[in-house]
């Protein structure tokens, strides 16, 4: 009688269940809030060359800003949201990173 090795453990079988849970990618934007030193126009040439919006979404979230103190001006994941609130320091504005609170990142803003 020849014995046979035991087959191995499939993955599935051994290290999925010691595997801490994994949670779905969160979502992420980028808001950009009111101060008084720049102007309207400014901003909106920012969200233009920067975004690549067209003329009148950057007017309206520029008025966003403008008249609510904050627009959200992107959705995405995280590494790019800190990338777009780094550019826009880099402009001279003022921007923050936060969770999207449905915790999805779909794009545009």
């Amino acid at each position: 009688m020849s014995a046979t090795a035991p087959s191995p453990l499939q993955e599935s079988e051994t290290e999925a269940d010691t595997r801490p849970y994994a949670r779905p990618s969160r979502g992420w934007r980028t808001v950009v809030w009111d101060d008084p030193v720049n102007l309207m126009s400014y901003v909106t040439y920012v969200f233009r060359a920067h975004f690549g919006f067209p003329r009148e979404r950057a007017e309206e979230l520029m008025l966003r800003v403008h008249h609510e103190g904050r627009a959200v001006v992107a959705r995405g994941d995280r590494e790019r949201m800190e990338a777009d609130v780094a550019a826009m320091h880099s402009y001279g504005l003022s921007a923050t990173l936060e969770p999207t609170p449905d915790g999805g990142g779909g794009p545009g803003a």
